[in-house]
């Protein structure tokens, strides 16, 4: 399927890995909703909504660049109703904002535990509620969330229980929606890297340049979604993805291209056993 005119809403499209999946979408001819928070560039981070909404229409897409908070589900209902103002509908979601603090129990404060949970468990559920009524209208809907394999390995709640607790909730979510709402056509998948992304994050909190440098860059996880995301609905729902297997379903193994260093040791991403 062509993505032409179709409406795509993704968190945190600022930068980074939502920022890569609308400008693949945008080169066909898609029409953009940016929800996310910086409309001042941040010198650590790079970009604003408005930047982004700017590559956006230079891809060949439409764009829509609005100021959310997802923490806060006025500011959620306001960035729907503009999005269905502008573009009639919504066809996509895409859960893509996320905060993270590889922090120990004892290390994380109940503010940071709080961050975590506000965002990328109840402010993902609320995006996504509110996106419902109009993806039931769509004919090809689709909610696509950044979030791992659902695992019981202890190695993955030893060292970051509070983190961990979040993006599970995320894809458990998304088990939960493609059962919900499979009698409305609405499909629900989870979407997670078998390496590290070199994104702000991983530059910043995580590894600095020397993990980014063992990274892939976020288009290997923007042509995973392309391929997810033209698909049927009701023949593509319920599942959690890891990129590599996607691209590998689409002929595609040569990943090479997508290293920040070609030849370089990848490192493997939190949550892959």
């Amino acid at each position: 399927m062509s993505f032409a005119n179709i409406t795509a809403l993704i968190t945190g499209a600022t930068r980074g890995i939502g920022k890569a999946i609308a400008l693949k979408l945008a080169k066909e001819g898609a029409n953009i909703v940016i929800a996310a928070k910086s409309v001042e560039e941040n010198p650590k981070l790079g970009g604003t909504i408005f930047s982004a909404a700017a590559e956006i229409e230079a891809a060949g897409g439409k764009a829509l660049a609005i100021q959310c908070d997802i923490r806060y589900e006025d500011q959620i209902q306001q960035v729907v109703d503009k999005a269905v103002e502008k573009f009639g509908g919504i066809d996509i979601l895409v859960n893509n904002a996320s905060a993270i603090s590889l922090t120990t129990t004892e290390q994380t404060e109940a503010k940071r535990f709080d961050l975590m949970h506000s965002i990328n468990v109840r402010g993902t559920f609320l995006v996504t509620k509110a996106c419902i009524p109009h993806l039931k209208k769509s004919t090809n809907a689709h909610i696509l969330t950044l979030s791992p394999p659902v695992s019981m390995n202890p190695r993955w709640f030893e060292k970051h229980v509070a983190y961990t607790l979040t993006k599970f909730n995320m894809s458990m979510m998304t088990i939960g929606w493609a059962a919900e709402f499979k009698k409305d056509g609405i499909a629900a998948n989870a979407l997670w890297p078998r390496t590290t992304i070199d994104t702000a994050a991983v530059r910043n909190l995580l590894g600095g340049s020397m993990l980014a440098n063992m990274s892939r860059t976020p288009e290997i996880l923007a042509d995973a979604a392309y391929y997810i995301l033209r698909q049927p609905a009701a023949e593509c729902t319920g599942n959690l993805f890891i990129d590599e297997q996607v691209l590998a379903k689409e002929g595609i193994t040569d990943l090479e291209p997508y290293a920040v260093v070609p030849g370089a040791k990848l490192y493997t991403d939190l949550f892959v056993d």
